[in-house]
């Protein structure tokens, strides 16, 4: 069980360093050089690591709790320098999620046609399934998460009052992930990974 529960944390952690190494990418793409600047264009993991929230917190939690909620450093970025004025901060922000949706779609084909060994086949579900989840959480459109940056280029007169939501925001976020994210993450996974996901524990 510690084993599964550090085989969960290492994967969480790393396709969240996925998720923000590519939006700095994107952010590059773009024209926006700040991520790159600032050391945030790789997939080093030092350079993504947020000591309170992505050790402390989410070890905890995972270890004491049976829960997990982390993040990594946001990547700075500057929306002046993007080339795209209208949909450019939409664009960076959805590089993540689609990050995310792509390590899943990748470990798809690996589940699908690689055969594999049952513990490997199991712990290839669990990549996919946590990737999918991260994916579809991120673009939820409330602050901070990514799916906000398009209802701000949507409506940015709005903008500066729909940041403010703060600690609610989290509040609905987290609310919308635990009704409504699990069966659509699970539909998903079958069209991926042509089966249903089963949250076996190794």
């Amino acid at each position: 069980m510690i084993e599964f529960k550090i085989f969960l944390y290492i994967i969480i952690i790393f396709s969240a360093i996925f998720h923000e190494f590519f939006h700095a990418w994107m952010a590059n793409i773009l024209g926006d050089p700040t991520a790159k600047y600032a050391g945030r264009l790789t997939l080093n993991p030092l350079k993504h690591m947020d000591m309170m929230g992505t050790v402390i917190i989410p070890l905890f939690l995972l270890f004491f709790v049976g829960a997990f909620i982390g993040w990594a450093k946001p990547v700075p970025y500057n929306p002046h320098n993007l080339r795209d004025k209208k949909w450019g901060s939409t664009k960076v922000a959805f590089a993540g999620p689609g990050a995310n949706f792509l390590l899943a779609l990748l470990f798809s084909l690996i589940f699908r046609f690689l055969p594999v060994g049952e513990a490997f086949h199991v712990a290839i579900s669990w990549i996919i399934y946590i990737n999918i989840f991260l994916g579809l959480f991120n673009l939820i459109p409330i602050p901070p998460l990514d799916g906000s940056k398009l209802i701000m280029d949507l409506f940015p007169q709005k903008s500066q009052q729909f940041m403010r939501m703060g600690f609610m925001g989290i509040f609905l976020a987290l609310i919308v992930a635990i009704m409504i994210l699990p069966p659509i993450a699970q539909f998903i996974f079958k069209i991926f990974a042509g089966a249903s996901f089963v949250p076996y524990v190794f």
